[in-house]
């Protein structure tokens, strides 16, 4: 199968101001997942998308392919990620380069790990699904079985439809979030389902201690104080 590798970045950021290219300890941000990307030996080709020419020009500089300039219309703060992927699927097309499946890799998960990205390529050739996401497990004190809403009374249910709440930890299913490091979707699904999900989804489980998707100053702070672990 051919594994295309995209990886965006716009150039706008509300919550913390040129997010993307500033510097977490000696990189930039972006710089994290592309030396992973570009470290890959399955994926095909490794493309960065977006439509700001500061980051691009980075992107160049660090050794990435840009082989075009992102809309406006699909950059914006409620742009949704299928809509840029498609945009980058059709628009190689046209030189006729075609691609089995797509690997997002968003550059507010910068940590990664060796390997990651060719382990979850891995699993996803072998499930068989329509796509694949990266996840973490849920505490067990925020489990959804745990996790309680209204009713028409007023009175607390099961969030899950429980008829009977567990009572011990240890026969908690286990339970997961999607931590945004990687997602893998097969082509066909992108384009003639518009999702990046599909019928049927596998993962793979990232790393809990070095787990950040950076959104505000808080999410930086801790990504600074994992790089200073990982890396000196």
């Amino acid at each position: 199968m051919k594994f295309l590798g995209i990886i965006p970045a716009r150039g706008g950021s509300k919550g913390i101001p040129n997010k993307n290219r500033k510097m977490l300890l000696e990189k930039p941000l972006m710089q994290y997942t592309i030396e992973s990307a570009l470290a890959s030996k399955l994926l095909s080709r490794v493309i960065f998308s977006s439509e700001d020419e500061q980051l691009i020009a980075l992107a160049q500089k660090l050794g990435v392919e840009v082989p075009f300039k992102r809309p406006e219309k699909y950059s914006r703060d409620n742009s949704p990620s299928i809509d840029f992927v498609k945009h980058a699927l059709k628009t190689l097309s046209l030189d006729n380069e075609y691609y089995d499946a797509v690997c997002l890799l968003q550059v507010t998960s910068p940590f990664r790990g060796e390997q990651f990205i060719d382990q979850a390529i891995s699993k996803f050739v072998k499930s068989e699904t329509d796509s694949l996401i990266s996840v973490i497990e849920v505490p067990h004190e925020y489990n959804p079985h745990w996790v309680f809403k209204t009713n028409d009374n007023g009175h607390l249910v099961s969030a899950v439809g429980d008829r009977e709440i567990i009572k011990r930890r240890q026969d908690l299913p286990p339970a997961f979030i999607r931590d945004g490091a990687i997602y893998i979707t097969k082509t066909e699904v992108v384009l003639k389902h518009n999702s990046l999900f599909g019928d049927s989804i596998s993962y793979i489980q990232s790393n809990q201690e070095t787990y950040v998707n950076i959104d505000t100053t808080e999410d930086w702070e801790n990504a600074e104080k994992i790089a200073k672990n990982l890396f000196r």
